[in-house]
């Protein structure tokens, strides 16, 4: 009976979690990095201390936020890199899939990536991004490395290469998306090739594992 209370409980406050993330992401798409504790605790009907109670402060707040894109992200690669079509494609499409979803959503990627940009300190104060976005971009290296070792075979050193292309194509398509959600230099998909065609060299001449699932 314990038992079942104490997971009915855990339920209740994962569930409740998850509303506060929503609200939180509400206030984000409409505040940008000028999201605060207080418009965040207003949305979703509750006091700060409640939300700092879940959250500890902004920086746990961000961190909760940023898995939570993070991990939606990584899904659509994942997606776009095992999709039936020939490597080139793939790679087109992964890029393309990392720049929509920070096009779709620039108030969500700026908020993770640029908090000081509302240049207010209010409850923000403290907040380093460097030390919240940087663990992020690390993530994403990281499991961008994995697939890639499971899927090309670089040879002898194809463990250490999969990991030093993993971070970066990450850093690439981080530094390249920044630089081209800020300015709009050209389209999407003229981005989308011109990174692509970067990239192609040696990844074009590279063999498939055997009795991997290609890539």
């Amino acid at each position: 009976m314990e038992t079942t209370q104490r997971t009915d409980q855990q339920r209740s406050a994962e569930q409740r979690r998850r509303e506060l993330l929503e609200a939180a992401d509400r206030v984000v798409l409409r505040d940008g990095p000028g999201a605060s504790m207080n418009a965040i605790a207003a949305e979703a009907g509750i006091t700060k201390p409640i939300l700092y109670r879940h959250f500890g402060d902004k920086g746990g707040l961000y961190a909760a936020l940023a898995k939570r894109h993070t991990d939606a992200l990584l899904a659509s690669l994942r997606a776009a890199l095992d999709a039936p079509a020939e490597r080139r494609e793939r790679v087109e499409a992964t890029l393309d899939t990392y720049l929509a979803a920070i096009e779709a959503r620039p108030q969500v990627y700026r908020f993770l990536m640029h908090p000081s940009e509302s240049g207010s300190t209010g409850d923000q104060g403290g907040f380093d991004v460097g030390l919240h976005s940087a663990p992020l971009l690390r993530r994403l290296g990281e499991e961008l490395a994995e697939v890639i070792e499971e899927r090309v075979d670089l040879g002898p050193e194809s463990g250490r290469l999969a990991r030093v292309w993993g971070h970066g194509i990450v850093g690439m398509m981080h530094a390249a998306g920044d630089w081209w959600l800020g300015e709009r230099p050209c389209s999407r998909a003229e981005l989308v090739g011109s990174l692509a065609d970067l990239l192609w060299g040696r990844l074009a001449a590279a063999g498939n594992r055997m009795g991997g699932p290609g890539f």
